[in-house]
C-alpha cells in the first residue's frame, strides 16, 4: 500500500515537472504560472520520491538478520545480559558431594588472595554432565548466589549463527563483559551445540566458535575471577580439546537422585503447598524410583493442580497417586473407543506383565490398569524395593521376562500375536543389547563392544540378543502356563474395576512368593 501511494505521487510530480519545463522551453513569460523556485522545488520532490521509490524496491531479504544480530549485541552489552541470582546452596536439596566439591570453587571466589599467596590457580572451567532434569543450571546459579557474583548465562545455540563469524564475536562479547564485572560466573547450557567433535566436514562457522571459546578459557588472565560453568546431556560428543585439564578442569556427574536425594527435593517442592497429615515424603519418595528433580517437581505440581480440579482445599495421597501416573503414563483418555475385544486383549496383556513380576517377585507392582492413557492403552506401575546400582545377568533376565509376560499371555490365551507389545519389545531390545554389548553376558566373551565392533559382529550380536529372549520367552511361557487360572482371574478383575493397586491384586493372587524357585527346580 505505501509502495503504490509513492509510485502515484511520483507520477504526479514527473508531470509537474515536465508541465513546467515545457513552459520553460516554449518561453511564454506571459502565461508561466511556475517560478524559478517553484520548479526547483517540483525537481527536487521528483528526485526524492524517485529515489526512496527505488529503495523500496531493492529486496530486503538480508536486513531482518543484520537488524537482529545488531539488536542482540546492544542487548548482550548492557546491564541486563546479566544477573545477581540469590540462589544458594539451601535451595539446591540432594547433590551434596557435588556441592562438597563447589565450596572449594566457591572459597576461592570468595577469599582468592589466600589461595594466591600459595601459587594456586582458580579452576578454568566445571563441565556438568548427566541426564536431563537433575539439577544443573540451578547448580550454576547457586554458585553464583553463593558468592554474590555476576551471574552470565547463555545456551550453546546462541552462538551458532550462518553468518561465518558472528558465533565467534558473542563469544568474545560474553567474556570482555564477564572480565569487566568480576567475580563472575558464566554458565553455557547445552554446549555440545558449539563443542562437539570436529572433523573434516566440520561446519566452518561452528568450528570458529569452537576456536575462540578455546582462546578464551586459555587467555584469562590471573587476577580475574571468572569461572567457566558448562552443562550438557551427551559428554561423548564434546570435543576432546575442550575436555583436557586447563579448560574445563573438573567434571562433576549430575545423576539422578537416591531415595534420600527424592525425599529432600519433595520436601522442597511441597514447602508452600497445603499437604494432607496423611501424606508421608518418604512413601513418595520410595515410588518415584529413578525419576530426575525435574520430574519430582511436576509431580508435586501437578497435584496441586489436580486437587484444584477437584476443588479440595487440601493435596491428598491419591491427588499424588494420579500426578506420578500423569507423569509416567501421560493424559488419561477420556470415552475411549475401544472394542470389547480388544479390552479384553489388553487385560490380560497387562495381567501378564503383573503375574510374572508377582511370580519373579522383581519389584513391588504398585498399580496395574487398563485404563488408556497418552499412546497405551493399558500401563503396569513397578515400584523398587530399594535403589539398585548393580545388577546381576539372572535379574537383568527377570525384567526381560516382565517385558514378555504380555505377548506371552497373549499367545497362551488367543494364539496370535499382536501389535500391543511393540514397547515392551523396545525395552527388551536395549536390555539385550546392553547384555551382549555392554556387560559382557553372552557367548561372544567379556568384552566391551565399541560401535566399530558392533558393525562389524552385528550378526553375532543379533544371535546373541535372540538366544537370551528366546529362552526368557519360553521361561515366561511355562510360568503363565502353570499359572494360567490365577492370569485369568487377574485379567477379569481388571475387566471388572479396570485398576488394581497392590493390595487389591494380593488379594485375587494370593502369596505368591517363594513359588518361583520350584517353578525353576522344575
Amino acid at each position: 500500500m505505501k509502495k503504490r501511494i509513492i509510485f502515484i505521487l511520483l507520477c504526479i510530480f514527473i508531470t509537474l515537472t515536465v508541465i513546467s519545463s515545457y513552459s520553460l522551453w516554449v518561453g511564454d513569460a506571459t502565461n508561466n504560472r511556475f517560478s524559478v523556485g517553484d520548479r526547483l522545488m517540483v525537481v527536487g520532490i521528483t528526485t526524492f520520491l524517485f529515489l526512496y521509490y527505488i529503495k523500496l524496491d531493492k529486496s530486503p531479504q538480508y536486513a531482518h538478520a543484520t537488524i537482529n544480530t545488531e539488536k542482540n549485541e546492544k542487548e548482550q552489552n548492557g546491564n541486563e545480559f546479566f544477573t545477581k541470582p540469590k540462589i544458594t546452596f539451601e535451595d539446591v536439596a540432594g547433590l551434596e558431594e557435588v556441592k562438597e566439591e563447589l565450596v572449594e570453587v566457591i572459597d576461592f571466589i570468595k577469599k582468592s588472595e589466600k589461595y594466591i599467596k600459595m601459587g594456586a590457580k582458580i579452576p578454568k572451567g566445571i563441565l556438568f554432565h548427566g541426564p536431563p532434569g537433575t539439577g544443573k543450571t540451578l547448580l550454576a546459579s547457586a554458585v553464583a548466589g553463593e558468592t554474590k557474583s555476576a551471574f552470565f548465562s547463555a545456551s550453546g545455540s546462541e552462538f551458532v549463527e550462518k553468518y561465518v563469524g558472528v558465533g565467534a564475536k558473542r563469544i568474545r562479547t560474553l567474556f570482555e563483559k564477564a572480565k569487566k564485572e568480576a567475580p563472575s560466573v558464566i554458565f553455557i547450557d547445552e554446549i555440545d551445540a558449539i563443542g562437539a567433535k570436529r572433523h573434516s566436514d566440520s561446519n566452518n562457522e561452528k568450528d570458529q566458535t569452537l576456536n575462540q571459546l578455546l582462546i578464551e578459557l586459555d587467555g584469562f588472565n590471573t587476577d580475574q575471577t571468572v569461572v567457566v560453568i558448562a552443562a550438557t546431556n551427551r559428554m561423548d560428543l564434546l570435543d576432546e580439546a575442550l575436555l583436557r585439564p586447563g579448560r574445563f578442569d573438573r567434571h562433576m556427574y549430575i545423576g539422578n537422585p537416591n531415595v534420600k536425594a527424592r525425599e529432600d527435593i519433595l520436601k522442597v517442592h511441597t514447602k508452600n503447598k497445603p499437604l494432607s497429615p496423611d501424606i508421608k515424603i518418604a512413601d513418595l519418595a520410595k515410588k518415584t524410583h529413578g525419576m530426575s528433580g525435574a520430574h519430582l517437581s511436576s509431580i508435586a505440581n501437578e497435584a496441586a493442580i489436580i486437587a484444584v480440579r477437584q476443588n479440595e482445599t487440601i493435596i491428598t495421597s491419591n491427588h499424588f497417586e494420579q500426578a506420578i501416573e500423569r507423569v509416567i503414563a501421560g493424559l488419561q483418555v477420556k470415552n475411549p473407543t475401544i472394542l470389547q475385544k480388544e479390552k479384553e486383549i489388553v487385560a490380560y496383556h497387562e495381567a501378564g506383565h503383573a503375574l510374572i513380576g508377582k511370580i519373579l517377585n522383581t519389584d513391588m507392582v504398585q498399580k496395574v490398569s487398563i485404563i488408556p492413557r497418552g499412546q497405551a492403552l493399558g500401563y503396569v506401575l513397578h515400584m523398587p524395593q530399594d535403589d539398585r546400582y548393580i545388577m546381576t545377568k539372572e535379574e537383568l533376565c527377570y525384567k526381560v521376562m516382565v517385558m514378555l509376560g504380555g505377548r506371552a499371555a497373549e499367545e497362551l490365551i488367543y494364539n496370535h500375536l499382536s501389535t500391543g507389545a511393540k514397547d515392551d519389545l523396545k525395552k527388551v531390545t536395549d536390555i539385550t543389547m546392553q547384555m551382549v554389548c555392554e556387560y559382557g553376558m553372552s557367548e561372544l566373551g567379556f568384552m566391551y563392544q565399541d560401535p566399530n565392533l558392533t558393525r562389524n559382529l552385528s550378526h553375532k550380536i543379533s544371535k546373541e540378543m535372540n538366544k537370551i529372549i528366546d529362552e526368557c520367552y519360553i521361561t515366561t511361557f511355562n510360568f503363565l502356563k502353570t499359572y494360567q487360572k490365577d492370569l485369568e482371574k487377574v485379567a477379569k478383575a481388571l475387566l471388572e474395576r479396570e485398576t488394581l493397586n497392590c493390595e487389591e491384586l494380593n488379594e485375587v493372587l494370593g502369596n505368591l512368593k517363594g513359588e518361583k524357585d520350584e517353578l525353576e527346580a522344575v
